[in-house]
């Protein structure tokens, strides 16, 4: 049981693991809950816990029994309801670090690096102290000595009133290691303008990265409120499918200004999968898989599907085609896969081991096609050719399961979607009635 006085720094509980009474771990800490009132400390009511399936839930404080260094301890009644922050609630990890406040004697502003929360008598957690860092009033961050402080929280204004520019450094830094898609979950589930500075943080390739995760709605809110040459620069660095279904979610005036401000090899791509219909084989595809000569070794075939930017559907084929090797190739001559490649002598050419059988499909072929030869021949990947079989790109399974999966599927909520993937007590759902509070 914690005691009373526990202090518990907020950053630094981010990413905890939570265990339930028997110790099975339940799932990390990702946030903690705050209400900010007009007078008096914030109340912490509760963690924002991430558990199996990447869906974050809300566990009340009053439903922890520890706090200890490296774990959290709590009842084991867990709601498994999606996490869903009100109005009168404020995140800490995602809202209150890098505000700026005013420092309470004058002397002042402050950025806010970190939080402390205490257990009280009565069983509250109460916001007790923050750590700030003094801002030059020159602009940026003093760097000399004592610029750093932890004052009681009543010494500091405007906890509760977000910055006109707040930033995300600090943000970032809880998140650095977060895989694309778990940002771009963190990224939907903040406030539109907390979602905003956050993204214009992340460097462009990060920040590409997770627009192509996010659903089309928040893509288009931050492309459309980045710096037009930068947003260009955001384009140039995505696939360019997701790219092409970006631009094609943009009016037609905005759409065409970025694609002038592209570099022209990149927008070239871009704007030739704009030109084929959604649901297609064409505007499924990307215009950049792994596509080689016959008469390349297989040891430098291996060497370019080791790339970072592949995915590990377009890692799995090797497209073998007469030059130019750039799309439209040449003549489309067939695929070579990864494990028959790693089952052959490394100086042999890829050529000796190349699969004609596999059929490519027509650039204007529909999705249920696609689908359809996809699973009956048990691919991660299909060439896809023009009139002339001439290589135009390849579709991968994931690029097909973005377009059959329901538009809101990142909101569903898969508590009922199948069977568990851990033993039942490690995730329990709270009996009816059982809420925040």
């Amino acid at each position: 049981m914690s005691s009373v006085g526990t202090r518990v720094f907020v950053a630094r509980l981010a990413g905890t693991t939570v265990f339930d009474p028997i110790g099975d771990e339940v799932g990390r800490v990702r946030d903690v809950v705050v209400l900010v009132r007009l007078t008096g400390a914030p109340r912490a009511v509760g963690l924002v816990v991430e558990v199996p399936g990447r869906r974050r839930v809300f566990l009340p404080l009053t439903r922890v029994t520890a706090v200890d260094a490296g774990q959290v301890i709590s009842t084991g009644l867990l709601n498994m309801r999606r996490f869903e922050q009100r109005a009168s609630e404020t995140v800490v990890m995602g809202e209150l670090l890098d505000r700026t406040v005013e420092l309470a004697d004058g002397s002042g502003q402050a950025r806010v690096e970190d939080v402390a929360i205490e257990l009280q008598r009565n069983g509250d957690w109460l916001v007790t102290k923050v750590f700030v860092r003094r801002v030059d009033p020159r602009g940026g961050l003093l760097r000399r000595r004592g610029e750093t402080l932890l004052v009681p929280v009543e010494d500091v204004v405007g906890l509760g009133r977000p910055s006109a520019a707040q930033g995300a450094q600090l943000l970032l830094a809880q998140y650095e290691d977060l895989k694309p898609a778990d940002l771009a979950d963190v990224l939907h589930e903040m406030g539109s303008t907390r979602r905003l500075e956050v993204a214009s943080a992340l460097d462009d390739e990060r920040l590409a990265d997770v627009l192509e995760e996010l659903p089309e709605d928040d893509q288009v809110a931050i492309l459309g409120n980045l710096e037009r040459g930068r947003a260009a620069d955001v384009l140039e660095a995505m696939e360019p499918d997701d790219a092409a279904d970006l631009l094609g979610e943009l009016p037609d005036e905005q759409a065409a200004e970025l694609l002038a401000l592209m570099e022209p090899e990149e927008a070239k791509d871009v704007r030739r999968l704009l030109a084929y219909e959604d649901n297609t084989a064409g505007g499924l595809m990307t215009t950049e898989p792994v596509i080689l000569g016959p008469e390349t070794t297989i040891a430098a075939a291996l060497a370019h599907v080791r790339r970072q930017d592949l995915t590990p559907a377009l890692a799995s084929l090797v497209f073998v085609a007469r030059p130019p090797l750039e799309t439209p190739t040449g003549r489309y001559i067939g695929v070579v896969h990864l494990q028959r490649m790693l089952r052959e002598p490394p100086h042999e050419s890829i050529g000796q081991i190349v699969d004609t059988d596999l059929e490519p499909v027509a650039v204007d072929a529909p999705l249920l096609s696609v689908t359809r030869q996809l699973a009956t021949y048990n691919l991660l990947a299909l060439p896809v050719v023009d009139e002339q079989r001439r290589l135009l790109g390849a579709v991968s399974v994931d690029d097909v399961l973005d377009h059959l999966l329901p538009e809101d599927w990142r909101e569903t909520d898969d508590v009922h979607a199948g069977p568990p993937t851990r033993p039942t007590p490690v995730v329990r759902s709270a009996p009816p009635g059982v809420t925040r509070g």
